[in-house]
């Protein structure tokens, strides 16, 4: 896939302010920690990850939802109306229905002639809206999009510390199958793309390259459409060791077709962002690409695995700690349970983000060794 009209235009983010420790976490979990007898600081220990953060148990996806897009809207100063499509991509969403862009759209005042509706595809969601959009806008159908979400952590990270505390039976080998939901954070964030015509940054849409391995769709599952709707309580059981093995393989298939379709060596990337899982995943990734971390940015050790908000928020963050250059040439490496891969090749020159906090000063990743994370 090669685009010559669509542009990355701006973005705009939500974090939460409640901030929930892996420390916390494990002291919740100190009836199953003691039957088991597990070391405490196993769960940062495995995935790097130092904390995470969730919303207020009365706020809705929307909500957020509706902020992110607002800032991305105000930051480029575009018309509203000419925005053609909407996309709400999260695994959240407000219920089963109607669709959660419903709201959205409402609040934001778009056109009526706005196109608008939910994309649900794991980690890959946002994504695959962004891929959609551009698709509309190269073909000049519309001149505009917005893709948003927003994932709310709470509930899977509640459910999974009751459940683990209350089973007198499980093993040390079958807590792993619950470390995912361990890891999972809240976040949103919006991202608004346009032709380049309307553009005032340039930062173009080059390429893009998408590889399904659905032989490994069971490697991470929740319960039967308990992530959606009002009073949930979702369980999920993730192989995270071999997820995170058919996933890099997955990637380093995509990446040779995504390098083709850029047209790009490896030398010639100069800046990525990746789904946010875990040390070991971000260091295995990378290292099967041939990309030092020194030109990665990730978020995943204080914001936890945001599900599809992950990459496009640590890119937000990231264009606002200064870690992209103009004419850099910047690679967006999206893999999600299922296994999908979707990867984004974006040549940068100007970064418009508005978030509701000064995070563009986010602590890098640490570098210490991990065991396998889940993706």
């Amino acid at each position: 896939m090669h685009y010559n009209n669509v542009c990355l235009e701006s973005f705009g983010y939500t974090v939460p302010d409640e901030i929930v420790t892996s420390d916390e976490i494990e002291r919740r979990l100190e009836p199953l920690y003691r039957r088991l007898r597990l070391p405490e600081g196993r769960l940062e220990l495995m995935t790097g990850i130092r904390e995470r953060r969730f919303w207020s148990t009365r706020s809705l996806p929307s909500d957020q939802s509706i902020a992110s897009a607002q800032r991305a809207i105000a930051a480029a100063g575009i018309d509203h109306r000419l925005v053609g499509a909407l996309i709400h991509g999260s695994v959240c969403r407000d219920y089963l229905e109607p669709a959660t862009a419903c709201r959205v759209h409402h609040a934001l005042g778009l056109s009526h002639d706005c196109m608008i509706y939910d994309v649900s595809n794991a980690c890959l969601g946002l994504m695959n809206g962004m891929l959609q959009a551009a698709n509309m806008i190269e073909l000049g159908q519309i001149r505009a999009a917005l893709v948003v979400g927003t994932e709310d952590g709470r509930p899977l990270v509640e459910t999974t510390i009751a459940a683990l505390n209350e089973s007198q039976t499980l093993t040390r080998q079958q807590v792993k199958h619950a470390v995912a939901s361990l890891t999972i954070g809240s976040a949103s964030c919006a991202v608004l793309l346009t032709d380049r015509e309307l553009s005032r940054t340039g930062n173009r849409l080059l390429a893009a390259a998408v590889r399904a391995n659905t032989d490994h769709h069971q490697l991470c599952q929740s319960h039967r459409d308990e992530a959606v709707g009002s009073g949930m309580q979702p369980l999920m059981q993730t192989d995270s060791e071999q997820l995170m093995q058919q996933g890099v393989a997955t990637g380093a298939a995509t990446f040779r077709r995504f390098l083709g379709n850029a047209r790009w060596d490896v030398e010639d990337i100069d800046k990525t962002f990746c789904h946010q899982v875990g040390t070991a995943h971000r260091k295995l990734m990378l290292e099967s690409l041939g990309i030092s971390t020194r030109i990665d940015f990730a978020t995943f050790p204080w914001l936890g695995n945001t599900g599809s908000v992950a990459l496009p928020i640590t890119m937000a963050i990231g264009l606002e700690s200064g870690h992209v250059r103009p004419d850099d040439n910047v690679a967006l490496l999206g893999i999600g349970s299922g296994i999908n891969c979707l990867m984004l090749a974006v040549n940068w020159q100007r970064s418009i983000v508005a978030g509701n906090g000064n995070f563009g000063q986010a602590r890098p990743a640490s570098e210490h060794h991990s065991v396998a994370a889940p993706i």
